[in-house]
């Protein structure tokens, strides 16, 4: 039995990903900022595949909040075995369009938060016999197109990437793993989006395979570095993204 906590889990990548792990071998705790219903209906769909499952509405720009997650977890199931970072927002602009208060929320909402997640489930995540961090990065991170930019996010995934890299060669010794996905371009399944329907059409023409991608295809890479057959894999950022990043 292992304990996940998912952040961002009421839709998109996170919905997906707690779908997909969902099983009687594993206990859930599922969070989102506010949307309660759609965390509901993921809850409810995870228990129908076995799992055991708690939820938690929290703002992680709170000071206290990402340690509460952790708290939570104990609390609830004795034990945190893997975290998957994946709560965040995008916000499209340019430099005098995209204000400092969004690169400050930006900063508190990401990559703030994971480092308040993971520093205090260290012991946790040592003591497990399959001890995974997984973080959702972003290709605005790794792709700068004037057509197209988000400097707060990107910024924000940035340093995302590069405290899992640093948690990754700290932890690695004890055989916990950090990695991190970048996902493409990825259809929301409802729900405010950043990018307007014209923009996606111009993001399809720039993707390699022609397609946006969808939250499943994230997923079903975090599944995997969850894994015991990823068990060798840390310190990385795999691209989800059709290509996106090859130009």
């Amino acid at each position: 039995m292992k304990t996940i906590l998912i952040t961002g889990a009421a839709s998109g990548i996170g919905a997906a990903i707690a779908r997909r792990v969902a099983s009687e071998n594993v206990n859930l705790l599922l969070h989102s900022r506010s949307n309660s219903v759609g965390l509901n209906q993921v809850a409810e769909q995870a228990r129908v595949s076995g799992s055991e499952v708690s939820t938690v509405l929290s703002d992680l720009s709170d000071s206290d909040s990402a340690e509460r997650l952790v708290e939570s977890a104990v609390n609830t199931f004795s034990a945190l075995d893997q975290i998957v970072s994946n709560a965040g927002f995008a916000e499209r602009g340019k430099f005098g369009e995209v204000t400092f208060d969004s690169l400050s929320k930006s900063e508190k909402t990401m990559p703030e938060a994971f480092f308040k997640i993971v520093s205090s489930a260290i012991p946790l995540l040592t003591q497990s016999n399959c001890g995974r961090v997984v973080a959702i990065s972003s290709f605005v991170a790794h792709v700068f197109d004037e057509d197209g930019l988000f400097p707060s996010t990107a910024a924000a995934k940035a340093s995302l990437e590069a405290l899992a890299k640093s948690l990754a060669a700290q932890l690695a010794s004890s055989g916990v793993t950090v990695n991190c996905i970048a996902p493409g371009y990825t259809r929301k399944d409802g729900g405010h989006s950043a990018i307007p329907e014209k923009a996606w059409q111009l993001a399809a023409s720039k993707i390699p395979m022609g397609r946006i991608g969808t939250p499943d295809d994230s997923a079903a890479a975090v599944e995997f570095l969850l894994s015991d057959d990823a068990q060798f894999i840390t310190g990385q950022t795999i691209h989800v993204d059709g290509g996106l990043s090859l130009r």
